[in-house]
């Protein structure tokens, strides 16, 4: 058997297809496409705008906070939360001169004394609401809420532009934030404000000849509230509370006091006892007595007077001082006389009713001054 090769050959005409041979050459990096100006200066102005953005944002938020109008009377609001009287007293636009009070038809004269930390009740849930400008006046508007003591309430402070600090601006109140409680406390010369004791002579420009019937004008924060009560020996009150929420107006409020259970007690003993030194006169008529009889007879023993029933004395106030209302009472007679007619010899023994009034006048040292008499 033979052997024997076959070759594969090419048709006729067509040419043999060469054989892939391996290259080692570097194929080319693909070409990077570059940006156009155009679209350099779109992303410049993208990131601009959002620079610029968050730069506005930032000032918008630090004006809020700090320089407008709303964080000018925060700021007010939030030295009185926290009991700064004196700080509060120097932002700019609140103190005022007695000018300025007369001018707004204020008591000029109206005392400081409860411009302080003292006087001051607790001031909490401080929010503003509103904020408005008046394009003609360049007066801005804001109103706050919040709870003082207890109670709540809203006020409107008028903020003007005063001035400024490199571009910040500043502020001060247009119509000062203080107001004037103008206060008639009768039945004493001393009083409570907010637990505060004042004395009608410390801040009347009369002294110690303040009239104890006249109003005390007194400058006070608002907003704020100010309870008055008066408690001493002689008179005192369950107190007055007032809600200081209008700027630079004039607040009237009268308290008048009571006497007080030992006043009362004291009265009724010192009543008693000038009875008795009446009763101790030997004469039908005792002298500066509201009580005595009149005989036609002529008497023949020393009348022998007695305090039957004391008054059950009541003491009211009356103006400046007290009174007591006519109160009947009882007095006793035994004499023995002697008939102009006939001259007999006969005693009398009588119940002699009579009435008790008196005038109660406290002096400047305290004590009282009871003045009996009857009607």
């Amino acid at each position: 058997m033979g052997t024997f090769s076959a070759r594969a050959s090419a048709p006729a005409g067509v040419a043999p297809s060469p054989t892939p041979v391996a290259s080692s050459a570097p194929t080319p990096a693909p070409r990077k496409r570059r940006l156009g100006l155009g679209a350099y200066l779109t992303i410049l102005g993208v990131l601009f705008a959002l620079l610029a953005g968050a730069v506005w944002a930032s000032v918008g938020y630090l004006y809020r906070e700090l320089y407008s109008p709303t964080a000018f009377v925060e700021r007010y609001l939030g030295l009185l939360v926290d009991g700064r009287a004196a700080d509060a007293l120097a932002i700019p636009g609140v103190a005022v001169d007695s000018a300025a009070l007369e001018e707004a038809g204020l008591p000029a004269t109206a005392s400081e004394a409860l411009l302080r930390r003292d006087a001051l009740a607790q001031l909490s849930g401080v929010d503003v609401v509103a904020e408005t400008t008046d394009a003609e006046t360049g007066v801005t508007r804001v109103t706050a809420e919040y709870r003082a003591a207890g109670y709540d309430g809203t006020t409107t402070f008028a903020v003007e532009r005063a001035g400024s600090i490199g571009v910040a601006p500043t502020w001060r109140f247009a119509t000062s934030p203080l107001a004037v409680l103008d206060l008639t406390v009768r039945g004493s010369m001393s009083f409570d404000v907010n637990g505060f004791a004042i004395d009608k002579r410390q801040v009347s420009v009369d002294g110690v000849d303040a009239d104890p019937t006249a109003a005390v004008p007194l400058l006070v924060f608002s907003p704020g509230v100010y309870s008055v009560a008066v408690d001493t020996a002689i008179s005192a009150t369950p107190g007055v509370v007032v809600l200081s929420d209008s700027p630079f107006q004039n607040v009237s409020v009268t308290v008048q006091a009571q006497a007080t259970d030992q006043f009362v007690e004291v009265v009724q003993e010192r009543v008693n006892e000038f009875l008795t030194d009446c009763a101790s006169q030997e004469v039908l008529q005792p002298t500066a007595c509201p009580f005595g009889f009149v005989l036609q007879d002529r008497v023949v023993s020393l009348p022998d007077w007695s305090i039957k029933t004391y008054p059950k004395v009541d003491v009211v106030p009356d103006g400046a001082g007290w009174r007591i209302p006519a109160t009947e009472a009882v007095a006793h007679l035994d004499v023995d006389v002697q008939s102009l007619f006939d001259g007999a010899v006969y005693g009398v023994s009588e119940d002699v009713g009579f009435a008790v009034t008196a005038d109660i006048t406290v002096l400047p040292d305290g004590t009282a001054s009871i003045v009996v008499s009857g009607p």
